[in-house]
């Protein structure tokens, strides 16, 4: 089936462009992903989608698709209690306080898979943090499990996840914007773990995450505006945070912790950030960072359906 009318109906223009329904996004998208896809539909897709905004069931019909293109993908899942942390922004402003928190979390028994790029242009990634504290970096989604079974902690590229997908992904610089290709990254879930913690940076991707993790069938996640779009909760002024539960997302409140806001500039130099790290695992001096460390740890043993979030107000039902 030719995809250039699927193409056209979401390149019509602001008042004339059409969102696609879940098989017809999956579809286009499952072409797209094949590496001998006409590269000039890409591109075109890949914009139109980025000026129209894609609906939760169009993410959800692109997340589909990636997942036959990733290997193995649902024959080898997670254990019981795991935690999925896509991490796709990397840092530049201060230490990864949620990798912290992972760390501890695994020493107490909590499975984690991460999932992230190992390189981003002015930004210490997850990988390269983790890479310093001896954690093994899987190859393939059999791998993963086994050293998830052994380590308790895994981290896993994407270009090993679903080279297709990164190859897409990293044809922002090509593009001038960044594609959906990141968030569908995020929400990818690999190893199938029942929990997930999944840091934004745009406000408008709250709901339309939420919704495609209920679309696909999430047990439980936790989407929120992330430090500089990690999966970071801060601990001085956490704007949005949706709970999802199954079918249910709620809105949730933290509250403020009174400290010294996020920093707003960056490190110079930049590798000054994997020493503080080093130096965070160590100390805590900062009460910022330790009541950041506090929240991830809530947030991990909620994900792994082992205890609740504190320090939360229940707002309201978001979706029905």
């Amino acid at each position: 089936m030719d995809i250039a009318p699927l193409v056209k109906r979401v390149a019509r223009g602001k008042h004339g462009s059409d969102h696609l329904n879940q098989e017809e996004s999956r579809f286009v998208f499952s072409e797209l992903l094949k590496p001998d896809a006409d590269l000039l539909q890409l591109g075109a897709f890949l914009i139109a989608q980025r000026m129209k905004g894609e609906t939760p069931a169009e993410l959800t019909g692109f997340i589909q698709a990636t997942h036959e293109h990733i290997p193995h993908f649902g024959m080898t899942t997670a254990m019981q209690g795991a935690v999925d942390l896509p991490c796709y922004a990397g840092k530049r402003r201060a230490a990864h306080a949620y990798l912290a928190a992972a760390l501890q979390c695994r020493d107490a028994g909590i499975p984690i898979f991460v999932h992230g790029v190992e390189h981003i242009e002015g930004r210490i990634t997850a990988w390269q943090i983790l890479q310093e504290q001896g954690v093994q970096r899987a190859n393939s989604l059999t791998e993963a499990q086994n050293i998830m079974q052994h380590d308790g902690l895994v981290y896993m590229d994407l270009a090993e996840i679903s080279p297709d997908l990164h190859r897409i992904y990293q044809l922002r610089p090509r593009l001038g914007v960044r594609s959906f290709a990141n968030t569908v990254a995020r929400l990818l879930n690999p190893m199938q773990c029942e929990g997930q913690l999944n840091g934004f940076f745009h406000t408008p991707y709250a709901n339309y995450m939420a919704e495609a993790n209920v679309l696909l069938g999430q047990i439980r996640s936790l989407i929120f505006m992330g430090a500089e779009g990690e999966p970071e909760l801060y601990a001085d002024r956490q704007k949005v945070v949706k709970m999802q539960v199954g079918n249910d997302i709620s809105d949730i409140h933290f509250e403020d912790c009174g400290h010294t806001p996020y920093p707003r500039t960056g490190k110079d130099p930049l590798n000054d950030i994997i020493e503080e790290f080093d130096n965070f695992l160590l100390t805590f001096e900062e009460s910022r960072e330790l009541s950041t460390l506090q929240r991830m740890k809530s947030a991990f043993l909620w994900a792994s359906g082992k205890g609740n979030l504190k320090n939360t107000i229940f707002q309201k039902s978001a979706y029905e």
